[in-house]
């Protein structure tokens, strides 16, 4: 993990982002926010680690006992531990939100299109006339 990677206390910081960094705006389930700067090289693991490590004062009554349970969502879908914000091709120098949640296990990656085809009624069966 990158060692320049901080948290960002101030509103005021937040427009002084490095060009080279990628600011990260992590919303807990209970609406709570705080941002942190971190290296596109920066895998889903390392930001839990470094969240768990640097864990907010005001997020006390939501902190957790590892940070193997910490998962990031981006455009909602959970991100796997060794995929890298330079892999999601976010902007440099600006802010991205996820959503930081207490997990111990992450869904399978087609579990989301089984349940869009249960949606739609849709289904692999064959129908012989």
């Amino acid at each position: 993990m990158a060692s320049t990677t901080k948290s960002i206390n101030s509103p005021k910081m937040s427009s002084n982002i490095p060009t080279d960094m990628i600011n990260l705006r992590l919303i807990l389930v209970s609406g709570k926010t705080k941002e942190f700067l971190f290296s596109p090289n920066d895998s889903a693991a390392d930001i839990a680690k470094h969240v768990y490590d640097n864990w907010p004062m005001d997020w006390e009554e939501e902190q957790v006992s590892s940070p193997n349970i910490l998962r990031l969502i981006y455009q909602g879908r959970f991100l796997h531990g060794n995929v890298t914000l330079g892999a999601l091709k976010l902007p440099l120098g600006k802010t991205t939100v996820m959503h930081l949640v207490a997990r111990e296990t992450l869904p399978e990656p087609n579990s989301q299109g089984q349940r869009n085809r249960e949606k739609t009624g849709e289904s692999n069966c064959c129908v012989i006339l």
